[in-house]
């Protein structure tokens, strides 16, 4: 786990090594074990390691074949890299290492941009062939590690995070108003787009390739894997599908133990992330979790259900982990916010300062946590997104309601309103949202469909923007996560489950809530069902009280504390910085949100916060300077 960056001079003119190494300290948090730079001609590599797997200098990067053709510089874990390291063996292969790295290097060598589908893991790369003057970059399946990109006539530049590019600039960044605009449409960016104009986000799942030998070098993108989730032509039996479930669960949680340092788990009151515990505190002594609470006085009774210290606390007992615990306070989202923003740069899927606070309490007794991200996604686990769209039989109809439900923070016409002073277009969102299913039947859709094709949207879209958050925010503080249910094995198997034992009764549902629901939080405590055969499955590994708990996400009580333990932060620091936000946005229709939700009027806990994400970001963008 670290953070690379990358320089190309695309005129084919010497870099600047200088300038390499001003983008690779830029994100120096991401790997305090150490910092290589490479310099070749017209393209340079940075590397900043955390060191997880052999700590030797043996496995220092940027990494160089022993023919001197290829030149690798990696951020992630390849948990399969021994299964691979064997195999190339049997071909000749001879390894210095005990590394992932040097395997990842010597995959590349014999299968070449077919080595990525092999990969099970996370991984952002970049490596360069000096015979064919070519560049390739590549990022994992899922989205799970970041990477970014910048090209112009005369760079390419790349890194794990912006920052990095934007510290090698010579002018202050602008902002992409077109990013910005989609982010308060899904409180989340869905497409490549970044809050900084010509930085955007690798696509996951892909793989990119520069020919340096052309007259106009270019970066040219391929997908080497997708989501698919689809019903099986063949029916599958409860009872197998469990086992066979249980066998790929176990196996990716050992999968991922892998380490040459001590390895802990976040511990909710959730059966994911006590399922992953149940598993890995077998495989370790003495294992250590971590469990971040709030502080519940004075909160509505719904709020205080957020705080789950007691059900982890059970579950930690039960497995017998070392368990660790902290809570947050309402004064801890005004000392987090300025270094919340450094670090995560755009804003995604919800509140991230609970993440923080967690990702600070494990970093101070280890390096590698493991979350249990992914398990809803993959089987269903947010009931109440589905259920207004099942019975649409027409594809229209469909993408109207669920875009709709997706809207997280305002209709569109008060969007509209909200942004009217800005000159962009408006209806770019809702086109956005619209490729993601151009391949979906006009008519004749069934419930197994659109559930089916929901779950690759969350998947595609949601999941991708928690693991941005999750990595941004884990290795602000020199700590890498892992995500076990995103095995390859486990995902593959996910994706071909039927609904029906993801969902249960869930497919004849429509009496129980009838239509037209469009907020997505609106009725999340209310439901039980949801990734069925996932919970039967891991009921084994958690105590009876949390087997059946309702599915609830890392929510904070921060809609009583906007209106009223953290009123004047939220007023003053909004206030603050009006002018800024005024460039943007009808700041008078900001106040009137504001006023409505401080008057209990209405709950506008998500988009109190993105103001105050905002006012903080433009803030630090504005004196945002060149380090070159």
């Amino acid at each position: 786990m670290c953070g690379i960056t990358g320089l190309v001079n695309l005129q084919g003119y010497d870099i600047s090594p200088s300038l390499l190494k001003v983008m690779t300290r830029a994100i120096e948090h991401r790997g305090p074990d150490g910092e290589g730079n490479w310099v070749y001609k017209n393209i340079g590599f940075g590397h900043r390691r955390l060191s997880i797997l052999d700590l030797s200098d043996n496995a220092k990067q940027p990494m160089i074949s022993s023919d001197g053709n290829l030149i690798l510089s990696y951020n992630g874990e390849i948990y399969n890299f021994q299964e691979l390291r064997a195999e190339l063996q049997q071909f000749g292969y001879k390894f210095s290492s005990s590394s992932d790295t040097e395997v990842l290097l010597y995959a590349f060598h014999k299968w070449g941009v077919g080595s990525f589908v092999k990969l099970n893991g996370m991984f952002a790369l970049s490596i360069y062939d000096k015979s064919a003057n070519k560049l390739f970059i590549a990022r994992d399946r899922y989205g799970i590690k970041p990477l970014y990109y910048l090209q112009n006539d005369n760079l390419f530049q790349f890194a794990s995070e912006q920052k990095a590019i934007l510290s090698s600039q010579s002018r202050k960044p602008q902002l992409d108003l077109d990013g910005i605009y989609e982010y308060f449409t899904f409180q989340n960016i869905i497409s490549n787009k970044t809050f900084f104009q010509g930085i955007n986000m690798f696509p996951s799942g892909s793989y990119g390739e520069i020919n340096l030998n052309s007259k106009k070098p270019m970066l040219n993108i391929y997908s080497y894997w997708d989501y698919e989730f689809k019903e099986q032509t063949h029916s599958i039996d409860e009872d197998e599908c469990g086992l066979e479930l249980k066998r790929l669960f176990e196996q990716a949680v050992k999968r991922q133990m892998i380490s040459d340092v001590e390895i802990g788990s976040y511990l909710s009151g959730g059966i994911d992330s006590g399922s992953i515990t149940a598993i890995a505190s077998r495989e370790s002594l003495n294992f250590k979790t971590f469990t971040c609470g709030f502080d519940v006085t004075n909160v509505s009774n719904l709020e205080k259900k957020f705080d789950e210290t007691k059900r982890a606390k059970l579950a930690s007992s039960f497995l017998g982990t070392d368990h660790f615990e902290t809570k947050i306070y309402p004064s801890d989202i005004e000392r987090c916010l300025s270094q919340l923003v450094y670090h995560l740069e755009e804003p995604r899927v919800g509140q991230s300062y609970p993440n923080f606070y967690a990702a600070s309490l494990s970093s101070s007794h280890l390096k590698v946590v493991m979350s249990g991200a992914g398990g809803d996604e993959l089987f269903a686990g947010y009931p109440w997104r589905y259920y207004p769209v099942l019975d649409l039989v027409n594809k229209k109809e469909f993408l109207d309601s669920h875009f709709l439900s997706w809207n997280r923070l305002l209709e569109p016409m008060q969007l509209r309103k909200l942004f009217a002073p800005l000159n962009i277009d408006m209806d770019r969102p809702r086109n956005v949202y619209n490729d993601f299913f151009a391949d979906l039947e006009e008519t004749g859709l069934t419930p197994e469909n659109i559930a089916n094709e929901c779950l690759a949207f969350e998947a595609k879209t949601f999941l991708q923007g928690l693991f941005v958050v999750e990595d941004k925010i884990s290795m602000a503080h020199g700590l890498e996560t892992r995500v076990p249910f995103m095995d390859n094995d486990l995902v593959d198997f996910a994706m071909e489950c039927p609904i029906h034992l993801k969902l249960g009764e869930f497919l004849t549902f429509k009496s129980r809530l009838g239509k037209g629901i469009s907020k997505l939080d609106q009725v999340n405590n209310e439901h039980t069902d949801g990734k069925m055969i996932l919970r039967k499955m891991l009921a084994e590994y958690v105590p009876e009280e949390i087997q059946n708990a309702r599915k609830q996400g890392f929510s904070s009580p921060d809609a009583t504390w906007f209106r009223d333990q953290n009123s004047n932060f939220v007023l003053n620091h909004i206030h603050d910085n009006k002018n800024l936000l005024h460039t943007i946005m009808d700041t008078s229709m900001i106040d009137e949100i504001i006023a409505n939700h401080m008057s209990g009027q209405n709950n506008s806990r998500l988009l109190v916060w993105s103001f105050l994400y905002m006012s903080e970001f433009l803030k630090q963008f504005s004196q945002l300077e060149s380090s070159s």
